[in-house]
């Protein structure tokens, strides 16, 4: 059993039961490998959680850089970084159910995450990139901040998935049908886009 393959597991573990809820007992067993052979990779419960944080944080953070801006305009390219967030969210439940549960520990964890904020200073790198090219098109206002950017997206991407099921309940709407989850994406693209672009005078 590999260090990743314990990763998965634990993953969708954590994701579905939270760090208190989880069992390491539970992910030995469902990897078919000894809760000795977990301790033995990642030293123990917490160190594991908080790899696994890791793993989460890495891969929304490659599919938010992995934009080529540099052949796109900024409009073109804001979009393109919102559908990336926005499909990487809805394919990826788990990691929206992890960040949910660590904010229930008020992010005790992810700060101790090794070169985490490095990374997540590379998103924010690529929304300044952005912001700078709409600025000099004379598309976007000359006000935005990069981290109120981010927020934004990751806020409307995020609800998407968090309260899909409570939502749908509600108001009786599906939100999870292929047909509701694209009209969404553009839904949130056409936000954005509205927030930043220029005010005409």
């Amino acid at each position: 059993m590999s260090r990743q393959e314990i990763l998965a597991v634990a993953r969708a573990e954590f994701a579905e039961k939270g760090l208190s809820g989880a069992r390491i007992d539970e992910i030995a067993e469902k990897t078919s490998t000894s809760k000795r052979m977990i301790y033995y990779h990642f030293g123990s419960k917490e160190a594991l959680y908080r790899a696994v944080l890791e793993e989460a944080y890495n891969g929304i953070r490659a599919t938010e850089t992995a934009v080529p801006i540099e052949a796109m305009n900024a409009e073109e390219a804001l979009a393109s970084n919102i559908r990336i967030t926005f499909d990487y969210h809805h394919e990826n439940p788990e990691f929206v159910r992890l960040v949910m549960n660590e904010n229930m520990h008020k992010g005790a964890f992810v700060g101790d995450v090794a070169g985490i904020k490095r990374r997540n200073e590379s998103v924010i790198r690529v929304l300044s990139d952005i912001i700078a090219k709409g600025v000099a098109e004379g598309v976007f206002r000359d006000d935005l901040d990069p981290v109120d950017l981010h927020m934004t997206i990751s806020a409307l991407c995020f609800y998407n998935v968090s309260n899909r099921y409570t939502f749908s309940q509600i108001f009786n709407r599906d939100m999870t049908s292929p047909e509701a989850v694209a009209r969404r994406r553009e839904q949130v693209v056409d936000i954005v886009l509205a927030s930043c672009r220029k005010r005409r005078t």
